[in-house]
């Protein structure tokens, strides 16, 4: 396997992602893993399931260079680093890091296809706002990949 992306945030969920990586590269690590987070809206709405994809972009760029856009942005790096930093340290090389905002599962399964990923490893619990009414972000993964998707616990 050549090219791996792992959709990671700030869960419990996700930490586990790279011991399970781990284990199932022991012996052939992949030439490049790309580590993406998806930057959501925060609130108690379900904005960014609401807004058609035109809105969804006028919005963007209205928040770009805005405080809460830095924030979002700082947040991202930081999880981005963080995740880049374990694997590091676990041996791997090839780390491609991706920020992208919007509907985490469509900004996965959308990064998996522009990056050429043969496999998505993705946490099995996150923070979605909308799950009772939506599923979960790793439920629609998997269920809309046209690649593995594996699940970590």
């Amino acid at each position: 396997m050549k090219k791996v992306l792992i959709a990671v945030d700030d869960t419990k969920g996700a930490k586990t992602i790279i011991p399970v990586f781990g284990r199932l590269f022991q012996c052939m690590r992949p030439e490049t893993v790309v580590l993406l987070y998806v930057e959501r809206f925060e609130g108690r709405s379900l904005m960014t399931e609401m807004l058609s994809d035109s809105e969804l972009s006028t919005l963007k760029e209205v928040l770009e260079g805005t405080e809460y856009k830095t924030t979002l942005d700082k947040k991202a790096e930081d999880i981005l680093g963080y995740f880049k930093k374990e694997l590091e340290n676990s041996g791997v090389a090839g780390i491609e890091t991706i920020k992208k905002i919007g509907n985490p599962a469509e900004e996965i399964l959308n990064t998996a296809k522009e990056t050429g990923a043969e496999m998505i490893i993705i946490g099995s619990r996150g923070k979605r706002v909308g799950k009772l009414f939506m599923g979960s972000v790793s439920r629609e993964v998997a269920n809309n990949a046209d690649i593995p998707v594996l699940i970590a616990r």
